[in-house]
């Protein structure tokens, strides 16, 4: 059956893996690479839906495990899905809720059949394996799902990650099984091997056999180096389809886009943005800065001047300060509205800058800027 959505590959930059596509899902037109904004339970932290397509997002992610524990995948379903439920009209991604399963750590037990655990909430006990996880995400409706897989810890023993990746294949095999909307939502698979670059390899190629619309890359910023990161972006994505979308998971700080982007990755999500501005911190130009620190309390400019977001163009650093310490919402809603449009700003000048042939020019005039060195 012909794949609810389609890859285009419109440039490649030469020396690099970076490319410029569009991917077209039911619910929108996505323009790639693309910073995809995290919705855990539905929502964009602090954001309604209008404020986060206001800022150009095309697509979000939600969670798999927090939907199916609640509100439970039955009333989203009641509502008409995801799109309905939130009110939200473009794309959305849902993972598989294996990754939150995983980290519960002391509070699951892995079988073949799928992973056994508490909820996080009432302490009850759970199952989640892929038929079970597919079934939530065809509830949900999401226009992209995600195959249930095994994230390892880093570090882990090789034995261990073989025996992970085997079974995620296993479990790859039985989510395409279970997918009974193939028609509607496309299943990506996801490629795991921890940090073994012959595991990682090996994955890559099972996946590919297995002909998903597209892939994701699993198991990476989980504690290891950045340049190991790096250097399993780079034994991976050259053996993934050239005409499939590439989505590195759970990703997103300025430099591991640019990274990222280099590697031949086309998708990333995180949830840095708005988790660092309900602290107080915020992306700019010249690197973050930390609102709450007293240097800012009579800083009249803006967050960014080199940023013409609404924030930006309406509220200074000296007034977001002060409802940061007075514990004031909007505060925690200004910063996150603008790290959001950092970051798919960034994404925006990045694809620019691939169709004109000067990523490698703007990395490095970013990162003099933003104080990064590698």
């Amino acid at each position: 059956m012909e794949s609810p959505t389609r890859f285009e590959l419109l440039a490649e930059l030469q020396g690099t893996l970076a490319r410029r596509g569009r991917l077209h899902t039911p619910h929108a037109v996505i323009e790639t690479p693309v910073f995809m904004p995290v919705g855990t339970q539905a929502t964009v932290k602090t954001l309604s839906p209008e404020e986060v397509s206001t800022i150009g997002a095309r697509i979000i992610l939600s969670n798999t495990y927090h939907l199916h524990l609640r509100p439970g995948e039955e009333i989203v379903a009641g509502a008409g899905g995801l799109h309905r439920f939130m009110n939200w009209p473009h794309a959305v991604l849902t993972d598989s809720g294996g990754f939150q399963v995983f980290s519960l750590a002391s509070m699951r037990k892995i079988t073949e059949a799928g992973v056994e655990f508490r909820s996080h909430i009432s302490g009850e006990k759970r199952f989640l394996g892929p038929e079970e996880s597919i079934h939530v995400q065809n509830a949900l409706g999401a226009d992209i799902i995600m195959a249930f897989d095994e994230c390892p810890p880093y570090p882990a023993e090789r034995d261990y990650v073989l025996q992970s990746l085997q079974r995620t294949l296993r479990w790859a095999r039985r989510s395409q099984a279970a997918h009974e909307r193939s028609d509607e939502q496309a299943l990506f698979g996801i490629v795991q091997g921890g940090m073994a670059a012959d595991l990682r390899r090996e994955a890559a190629v099972a996946m590919t056999e297995m002909d998903f619309p597209g892939y994701a890359v699993g198991g990476l910023s989980v504690g290891e180096p950045k340049p190991l990161m790096h250097d399993m972006l780079e034994v991976t994505t050259p053996l993934l389809p050239r005409d499939k979308p590439r989505y590195l998971m759970g990703v997103g700080a300025p430099d591991d886009l640019f990274e990222g982007v280099l590697r031949g990755i086309d998708m990333f999500d995180c949830v840095l943005p708005t988790r660092i501005a309900r602290n107080g911190t915020v992306f700019t130009a010249n690197g973050k800065a930390v609102l709450r620190n007293a240097q800012y309390a009579r800083d009249y400019l803006p967050l960014d001047e080199d940023c013409d977001c609404y924030v930006c163009r309406h509220y200074s650093r000296a007034y977001i300060r002060h409802l940061l310490k007075a514990e004031e919402t909007f505060g925690i809603r200004l910063t996150s509205y603008h790290n959001v449009s950092f970051l798919v700003n960034l994404m925006d000048k990045i694809r620019l800058s691939i169709e004109n042939g000067s990523l490698l020019a703007f990395r490095q005039h970013f990162y003099d800027r933003y104080g990064y060195n590698g």
